[in-house]
């Protein structure tokens, strides 16, 4: 189980880039139009390096819902490979079944 400190951070994160999504869409589409001026360009960059680091969304990271694992998740079931095996092992995901040739 991952420290809860974690887990908070990570929805913390997500909540401010919801929060921010529209402002930095905007001034994304004001930074790569070319029809407007070098300077008009420039001052949306600086706005948008103004924006709280957390309201990026590459800094968003995948957990798993059960365990809060960060790595080895499966993002169409949304778990960790250890419990998402458990699940398959115990037959609580329909549709997948153990590879046997």
């Amino acid at each position: 189980m991952a420290k809860l400190a974690l887990i908070n951070r990570e929805a913390k994160r997500r909540k401010m880039v919801e929060k921010f999504k529209i402002k930095r869409a905007a001034l994304d589409a004001v930074i790569h139009d070319n029809s407007r001026s070098e300077e008009e360009r420039d001052n949306a960059r600086l706005k948008l390096q103004n924006l709280p680091r957390n309201s990026s969304p590459v800094r968003l990271r995948n957990r798993c819902q059960l365990t809060g694992r960060p790595r080895g998740v499966f993002r169409k079931f949304g778990l960790g490979r250890g419990k998402l095996r458990d699940f398959v092992m115990r037959g609580e995901v329909p549709g997948v079944t153990k590879a046997s040739w």
